[in-house]
């Protein structure tokens, strides 16, 4: 028998000291421990508490992924002469973690349109140039997109310029991995994100992983599934692949776990097939119903909708579900028993529930189970969506998003006396889309790697090449800054890392409690904040007279702004002076109090989607070296995988197909084709297939969730035969 991976570890630490040590361990040390938000996941730790800490007093609150992105802030600046000896097709040959070890850019570089090359500009001449563009393109065909990185100051600010000069196409990555939460949550329960504050994780005696890895993504939260376990309560994981992180963990934090190999993280592990989820949450509904265990006061006191959904359930026979997810029934009804005897329970998931065509469907039939046994609208128990960067959540709080409510539209209104267009604006795969049809002339594009996070690479590419001026604001490069730029005129700005900005900035956690962090390391001499470079293009694209932006564009006006028009935010207008971080007003649900027309939570009921014909359903996965699209490490310690040019599989697929391990095999769908990728076996049901993100989205295709708008990464039909080259 091979020897179990466990995750943590040995292992994680070495890696993490090591990495400290390359990057410096006084640079390393002043990094983690000054008052600045954790860069990494939306866990969120940091901030006036001081580094390492979260906000209910833990120590040390750090794991490997706050290493790994401070390691890529504190590199050194670029050479010039890079830029002077190398093409942009030279940089074209470059892996993703090539790129993103480069170092930080320190200059602003432009390429001139049909140019084979960057060239390094200063800084006056790089923003009168985007002013000029912006100038003379029609609002109505540019789009402006930030990624979850920037702060609640520059997010805000961004938003506002964009709309002041005439579009509503503000989106954000949300669009890419949480938007189907925040769809789902809205209909049920009233609001999109999380109902639990942190502290309800150390109170209650169940907790579901659906569709999500923490051991490698918010490793930090494994630390609650084992707590949880040594309180005597169960984790009870939903996921189609068998994770060594989810089956063990070997906890840093403690001695003990290290010499005895960890402990266990999962009490119940059930595998259904891909994209079957809903069958299966279905089937804890009808064991649940059968077993007696629905809490009917709460359904009726607090609820809607249950007759029909009551209904739906009954109607749906038990061989169905079988058939449909691939779990047994027996394995279903022994999860249906512990939750019905659970008292406090929350449910976590990630993009494996929303990276579907019925995305929000999942989330609905999650939040359905949690009103069942009345887990919603009291402590220690409710719904927590995973969300991934660390103020993914906060920059759509504060108005990067398409569509505006009405109120926030009518406060920002009062607030500038202006007036805002009115036309719906595009999400972000609207708005490549419309690039695609030849329909955009301009973007700007604040953080992120749009090219490698798009669906169907090939398609991507086209989309972007057909934009005639794209700005990019970052700190690194990456593969988006040097694919898809066409014949068209790029031009890219460096900025600050969170903690080098020049004023103190915010940021939201998944648990909706902001931080405020001081910022003011110094690393390089280019660099400039974002909110910096928004200000001063908005005072040569839109001019002071309505609004003074060099004044404006100061952090403490932006959040006294915010304060004023988001609704929940009241207290960040004063954050900065009386440094105290707090739970955005009226998210937490601790009380069956819901945010709909008749003030109760609503059940929905959806037939299961469905089936496709292909042989093989394939989800893109991220491994334990990285974080998005940034890749740190190519080899994935937890799955023992070596290259990430390679597909896993059910041991008896492989055997079907005469495909051996470490073999080679070629993996086609209708959009694309990886040749030659080598095979590993998992622990996968049969028909299902995982791959890295983003190498596997040559094979994804760029249809939405009709509600979300959200790509189905994680339901890709394709086709697997033995590699001729194997």
């Amino acid at each position: 028998m091979p020897k179990q991976i466990v995750g943590g570890g040995h292992k994680k630490v070495l890696y993490t000291l090591n990495t400290m040590r390359q990057i410096g361990v006084v640079k390393s040390a002043k990094a983690l421990t000054s008052k600045n938000t954790c860069k990494s996941c939306a866990l969120g730790m940091g901030g006036q508490a001081g580094g390492m800490v979260n906000e209910i007093g833990e120590y040390p609150a750090v794991c490997n992924k706050s290493v790994q992105a401070q390691s890529t802030d504190i590199q050194p600046a670029i050479p010039d002469g890079l830029f002077d000896r190398h093409t942009i097709a030279d940089l074209q040959e470059l892996t993703g973690r090539e790129m993103e070890t480069l170092g930080r850019l320190n200059t602003p570089l432009f390429k001139a349109a049909n140019a084979q090359a960057f060239r390094k500009i200063e800084w006056d001449e790089a923003l009168e140039m985007v002013a000029n563009k912006l100038g003379a393109t029609d609002p109505a065909r540019s789009f402006f997109y930030s990624s979850g990185r920037s702060s609640n100051e520059a997010g805000f600010l961004f938003q506002l310029i964009a709309r002041m000069y005439g579009t509503n196409n503000v989106t954000n990555c949300s669009y890419f991995c949480h938007q189907a939460t925040g769809m789902a949550l809205g209909s049920t329960i009233g609001t999109g994100t999380s109902t639990v504050e942190l502290a309800d994780l150390t109170g209650c005696d169940l907790i579901f992983v659906i569709g999500a890895n923490p051991a490698s993504n918010h490793p930090r939260f494994i630390h609650k599934l084992l707590e949880c376990r040594k309180r005597g309560g169960h984790v009870v994981v939903i996921n189609p692949a068998k994770e060594p992180g989810l089956v063990r963990f070997a906890s840093p934090k403690s001695a003990r776990a290290m010499m005895i190999g960890g402990h266990d993280v999962a009490s119940h592990y059930l595998q259904p097939k891909i994209g079957e989820d809903m069958a299966l949450f279905k089937g804890i509904a009808k064991a649940i119903i059968a077993a007696g265990d629905l809490d009917e006061d709460f359904i009726s006191a607090h609820t809607s909708g249950f007759e029909a959904f009551l209904e739906d359930i009954n109607a749906t026979s038990w061989e169905a579900i079988v058939e449909r997810c691939g779990v047994s029934r027996e394995s279903i009804e022994e999860v249906a028993r512990i939750y019905g005897a659970s008292r406090s329970s929350v449910f976590a998931w990630g993009m494996g529930m929303t990276h579907h065509l019925h995305g929000v469907e999942n989330i609905e039939y999650i939040s359905a189970l949690a009103l069942m046994r009345g887990m919603v609208g009291r402590r220690n128990a409710g719904l927590l969506p995973l969300r991934g960067h660390s103020n993914v959540q906060g920059v759509g709080t504060i108005g990067v998003k398409p569509v505006l409510p009405q109120d926030v539209m009518a406060r920002i209104e009062d607030a500038f006396g202006i007036k805002l267009p009115e036309a719906k604006g595009l999400d972000t795969m609207a708005s490549l889309t419309a690039a695609h049809d030849g329909l955009i002339d301009a973007a700007v594009i604040m953080g992120g790697n749009l090219y490698s996070a798009t669906p169907d690479t090939k398609w991507a590419r086209e989309a972007l090449e057909r934009i005639g001026f794209k700005l990019f604001m970052t700190t690194t490069l990456n593969q988006g800054h040097v694919n898809g730029l066409g014949s068209g005129e790029v031009l890219i700005l460096p900025v600050t890392a969170r903690d080098e900005e020049w004023e103190p900035t915010t940021q939201e956690s998944m648990f909706n409690f902001v931080r405020l962090s001081d910022g003011g390391i110094h690393r390089l001499d280019k660099v400039r904040p974002e909110s910096v470079i928004l200000a001063d293009l908005a005072s040569r694209l839109l001019g002071n007279d309505v609004i003074d932006f060099k004044v404006f564009g100061k952090h403490s006006e932006l959040r006294k702004a915010i304060a004023q028009v988001v609704p929940g935010m009241e207290d960040l207008a004063t954050i900065d002076v009386a440094k105290r971080e707090f739970h955005i007003r009226n998210r937490i649900i601790h009380t069956p109090e819901f945010n709909t027309p008749d003030g109760k939570a609503r059940f929905v009921t959806h037939p299961l989607p469905d089936a496709g014909e292909q042989s093989f359903v394939l989800s893109t996965m991220r491994s334990e070296g990285q974080y998005n699209s940034i890749v740190y490490e190519e080899k994935d310690t937890y799955r023992g995988t070596k290259t990430r040019w390679c597909i896993l599989m059910n041991a008896d697929d492989m055997k079907k197909l005469g495909l051996e391990a470490d073999g080679k095999a070629d993996v086609t769908s209708p959009n694309g084709r990886m040749e030659g990728v080598t095979v590993y076996p998992f622990g996968l049901p049969e028909g299902s297939i995982l791959a890295y993100y983003p190498e596997a989205n040559v094979l994804t295709n760029t249809r939405v969730d009709p509600r979300s708008k959200t790509p189905a990464f994680k339901s890709v039909g394709v086709e697997v035969v033995a590699s001729p080259a194997g």
